[in-house]
């Protein structure tokens, strides 16, 4: 992985007899979009509560950018909860400009800050309206600038996404991406896999308080990977479902999708097709997603049969 700038080593957490977190570790690598996920109640909260300080974890400890976690970090740090802090009766740009003082930032620097998140992200002329006046989308916007306005070194952002439409949840992803880009180490919790996918390098998965897996993205599906390729052809589907050494689980009158046989090397398989009559437009592998890799770990089986994994998308790949 690349080097971290958080780390959380073996930290357990309990609440009376409740053990929520069980020697969890976790790394979390420096200007990269961090994926946390688990089901509910499996300990993902308690440690994001540990990392921005709000509880200490029982045993175990945090590094933050190398040191030893202490309340300093919290001014450093981001974090946009699943459930919304804002003041009810606050107007929006005096409450955005009191939270970023409580960050430790200067009331003029807030304010120039305040401005020009609030002209970014298209709520300038909603400045002196209070919170009860604004939609829950708009709500989550200006939550969102009371999280990332001081320029924190460390962002954690729960559900982000939540009540924003399409053109509002593009503007804060456009906002994430330049924000690392510049730098900035972030958390992203969310139950929506396809967003992990879209957005994070890295994903880390807690099942019942115990860390399950971690890595990059990306090598995590080719881990769960399984010999099955897609197939775009134009010609008699027959031919294909006549053809030795794989299954077709699921076909159409362009696509395909195939499972090898033991012992069968893609290559030769892709060679047969290329000699067959079948003018082949695509053969490409099939790697999981997130959603059926986590339905598996967590629940110990796969989340669907072999069929129902097997759909095929209506527009034809170009990759090869």
């Amino acid at each position: 992985m690349d080097p971290a700038f958080l780390q959380v080593e073996a930290v357990t957490k309990a609440y009376d007899q409740h053990i929520a977190v069980n020697q969890a570790s976790l790394s979390v690598p420096s200007g990269k979009i961090y994926g946390l996920l688990g089901p509910n109640g499996a300990g993902k909260t308690s440690i994001i509560r540990m990392i921005t300080g709000i509880t200490m974890p029982d045993s175990g400890k945090i590094l933050f950018n190398g040191e030893p976690l202490n309340p300093d970090h919290a001014r450093q740090t981001g974090y946009m909860p699943e459930e919304r802090g804002l003041y009810k009766k606050m107007k929006v740009r005096e409450q955005i400009i009191y939270l970023l003082s409580l960050k430790g930032m200067p009331v003029r620097d807030a304010a120039n800050a305040t401005d020009e998140w609030l002209e970014k992200l298209d709520l300038t002329e909603w400045k002196d309206h209070k919170t009860t006046d604004l939609s829950k989308g708009m709500q989550q916007k200006v939550q969102f600038i009371s999280t990332v306005a001081h320029r924190p070194k460390l962002l954690i952002l729960d559900e982000p996404f939540s009540g924003l439409d399409p053109v509002n949840a593009q503007l804060i992803e456009q906002e994430i991406y330049r924000l690392k880009e510049e730098g900035t180490t972030i958390i992203f919790s969310t139950h929506r896999m396809e967003q992990v996918e879209e957005l994070c390098d890295y994903i880390g998965l807690i099942s019942k308080g115990q860390m399950m897996l971690e890595d990059d993205i990306t090598k995590v599906r080719r881990q769960f990977q399984k010999p099955i390729y897609r197939v775009d052809f134009v010609g008699d589907k027959q031919i294909l479902e006549d053809m030795p050494g794989f299954d077709v689980p699921k076909i159409t009158d362009k696509s395909a999708m195939i499972l090898l046989r033991e012992g069968q090397d893609p290559k030769e398989i892709m060679k047969r097709l290329i000699e067959s009559p079948l003018e082949i437009i695509t053969f490409q592998l099939h790697l999981p997603r997130l959603n059926e890799i986590f339905i598996e770990l967590v629940t110990g089986k796969a989340p669907m049969t072999l069929e129902e994994r097997m759909t095929i998308d209506s527009t034809p790949s170009t990759s090869n």
